[in-house]
């Protein structure tokens, strides 16, 4: 039998820090910090790491992630070896650093862990000199970290964790090939966490070849109730397609994907955007490769804001800010319909399923509001009106440059082409894609031209390059 007292230190144990098997200076460092109670990726991911277990996680910015792998990598390591044990692989240079930040906060227990940022965008020279020196911890982009390796001033033979943090984005980024380069460089006995806020394809190509054995966490959270805001429209069979137009116009979201169930439903719809105006591509089983790549870098990059596709195109379709689905054709599939209208609000955003349904459709929605136990919300397009006279234009623009991996480029360069010598922001300019022949640029429409110019006038990698925008 728990005693009074027993059992409310048990409580306490739940969610607690004190619940881990951590050292009383760590344990004494997070209550410091105000580190109370771990967030829910935290009390998923922390025993599993800590144990010594490769991880997969679900994790966005703000989740508390920084600490489900800091934590870890700084308990298992030797401060009296200045040897690199670990090495955090990030997006971008501002995430770099606030990760940077976040461990040497955390690493205060222990006496003099040096952490070590290295970024592109700032002088080779220091850092080699810094590396010189010893570390600890590493932490930066995939591309100067391959720059390091390929001198050597980099080493990793003492390296025993490896963590690759926001990796969605870095796949966004073109940091696919970087990422297996920096991976192969590590020890094969090593411990592999991987943080990524949503699944595309290519982050389980990366898992299956690069992590041991994994555990996986999922937090329910990206489905909560009331995220995704279900509508149903009933109008005329023949009017469904322009009802689509109708409902873009009124809600005005960004980027929307639309189902329909056959490959002619799909073209017939896409034509009729088009003839509104609005900027939309399709999606089908008969595209090559490189065709359903271009269509896809597009959309996910916001310079288009319809893709049109039956249930077997998007397969494996995983975009992370979508705003919208639109069900032009109903499907009897509850199964089918719930993984439809599951690609929007991911994460902490909101999204919108609208389904627009003729009279004979009625009884299947009903079949699919049993199923799911929802309670539909009925609607008429009579109640809507457009927001806004002004065309629903997408915020980015495309720029295909031509010239990718083969000609050894990389997102870093383009980026620093664009925010160098050209003049424009890290805030103007979107994802970077390098493909092996292309190099896809997303940059704010209102500088588009202006790009084209800038970087057709200069040189990348010292070399003049093609570049121009990619239309609907």
């Amino acid at each position: 039998m728990m005693h009074n007292d027993d059992a409310s230190r048990t409580e306490d144990l739940n969610g607690s820090f004190k619940a881990l098997p951590l050292s009383p200076a760590m344990l004494a460092n997070l209550q410091q910090l105000g580190y109370l109670t771990m967030t829910p990726i935290q009390a998923a991911s922390l025993p599993i790491a800590l144990a010594g277990h490769d991880l997969i996680a679900q994790a966005r910015t703000g989740s508390g992630k920084t600490a489900s792998f800091a934590i870890p990598l700084l308990t298992k390591l030797n401060p009296r070896h200045f040897g690199v044990q670990a090495l955090v692989l990030c997006p971008t240079r501002e995430l770099a650093d606030q990760v940077a930040q976040e461990i040497r906060r955390l690493a205060r227990a222990a006496d003099n862990i040096k952490v070590l940022t290295l970024c592109g965008g700032t002088p080779m020279r220091p850092q080699m000199s810094s590396l010189e020196h010893g570390a600890h911890i590493v932490v930066g982009t995939p591309g100067r970290i391959m720059d390091h390796l390929g001198r050597s001033s980099l080493k990793l033979e003492s390296l025993n964790t490896l963590v690759l943090d926001e990796a969605d984005r870095m796949l966004d980024m073109g940091f696919h090939d970087d990422i297996v380069h920096v991976a192969e460089h590590c020890p094969a006995k090593r411990q592999t966490l991987l943080f990524s806020a949503t699944f595309p394809e290519g982050i389980e190509r990366l898992a299956s070849r690069f992590l041991s054995s994994p555990q996986q966490v999922k937090l329910p959270e990206t489905h909560e109730e009331g995220k995704i805001r279900q509508r149903f429209y009933e109008v005329k069979h023949e009017e469904r397609l322009q009802a689509v137009g109708t409902l873009l116009k009124h809600f005005r979201p960004v980027s929307t994907l639309a189902f329909c169930n056959t490959k002619q439903q799909c073209r017939d719809l896409l034509n009729i955007l088009h003839g509104q105006g609005i900027h939309a591509l399709t999606l089908n089983g008969d595209m090559e490769q490189r065709e359903r790549d271009q269509v896809l870098i597009r959309f996910a990059n916001r310079s288009v804001s319809v893709l049109v596709a039956t249930d077997v195109a998007a397969r494996g379709l995983d975009i992370a800010q979508l705003e919208a689905v639109i069900n032009v054709d109903v499907t009897p599939d509850p199964e089918i319909y719930t993984h439809r209208i599951g690609r929007t609000g991911r994460g902490d955003q909101d999204g919108w399923a609208f389904s627009v349904f003729s009279p004979s459709d009625k009884r299947r929605i009903a079949a699919i509001a049993e199923a799911l136990q929802i309670e539909p919300e009925w609607h008429t397009l009579g109640s809507l009106q457009s927001s806004s006279n002004s065309p629903l234009v997408p915020p980015m623009v495309t720029l295909l440059i031509l010239g990718g991996r083969k000609e050894k480029i990389r997102p870093g360069d383009v980026l620093g082409a664009l925010t160098g010598e050209a003049g424009f922001t890290r805030e103007q300019v979107g994802k970077i894609t390098v493909t092996d022949q292309s190099t896809y640029v997303a940059v704010d429409r209102d500088i588009a031209r202006e790009a084209v110019r800038k970087l057709s006038a200069g040189k990348l990698k010292g070399k003049t390059v093609n570049v121009r925008i990619l239309t609907s």
